[in-house]
């Protein structure tokens, strides 16, 4: 979760890396669809690079991963506690859950979430930069085993896409030296600290300048 400063109102500015509403999504559609004949639990597990929702249970025959992204029959593997959910309000409305899930995460400029069907059902969603940033890359084959990508691969795209992020946030610097480091975060879809330490390593390397006050002055670009 980002928080941010006092900059746009005397609240403070709060964003998630991933959608709240998505998160929602993924944990009500595992307690509604889970098979509750097995002793497993609903798990909720974060990584450096996902979240993944897990709950045991299959799709129902009629559904496939594909259908999942978009609207479709709703088909309940527990109509009673769905029903109750619905009229709680927990869920809005019955075969959308997981299109809307996918949707806000694309939205937010997240990679397209995952539904995987294996030994259970798991919905995986993607945190920002998951793709070049995650310590461990891996990356899934069509047997849904895991193979591990080599460690100059993953040294090879961090060190790329750290020399973007810097080209980016110079980039955005030149146009707007005023920017703010909450603007800065919004457009790089890095988080509050990130920018901080970003500015602070092109700080040191004589790349930049802050001139005046940290509210009321502006960035230069030192040549």
């Amino acid at each position: 979760m980002y928080v941010g400063d006092r900059s746009k109102s005397v609240t403070v500015d709060v964003e998630y890396e991933i959608p709240k509403q998505a998160v929602t999504e993924a944990i009500v559609n595992a307690v509604a669809h889970r098979d509750y004949t097995s002793n497993a639990s609903v798990q909720v597990m974060l990584f450096a690079d996902r979240l993944e929702v897990a709950n045991p249970g299959s799709l129902p025959y009629e559904l496939t991963i594909d259908k999942l992204y978009t609207a479709h029959r709703s088909i309940p593997a527990n109509p009673l506690i769905a029903e109750a959910m619905y009229l709680r309000g927990t869920i809005e409305r019955m075969g959308t859950g997981t299109e809307e899930l996918a949707n806000l995460c694309i939205e937010k400029g997240l990679k397209k979430p995952d539904f995987i069907q294996e030994n259970d059902f798991r919905s995986v969603l993607y945190r920002p930069g998951s793709d070049e940033n995650r310590h461990i890359i891996t990356q899934r084959n069509e047997l849904g085993k895991t193979v591990d990508v080599s460690e100059k691969t993953v040294e090879k795209t961090v060190e790329k896409t750290v020399e973007k992020t810097v080209e980016k946030i110079l980039d955005i610097i030149t146009n707007n030296p005023k920017i703010t480091q909450t603007e800065l975060a919004r457009i790089t879809g890095l988080t509050r600290r990130g920018v901080e330490w970003n500015l602070s390593k092109l700080k040191e390397q004589g790349l930049i300048e802050r001139i005046g006050s940290p509210k009321g002055g502006y960035w230069k670009i030192k040549s």
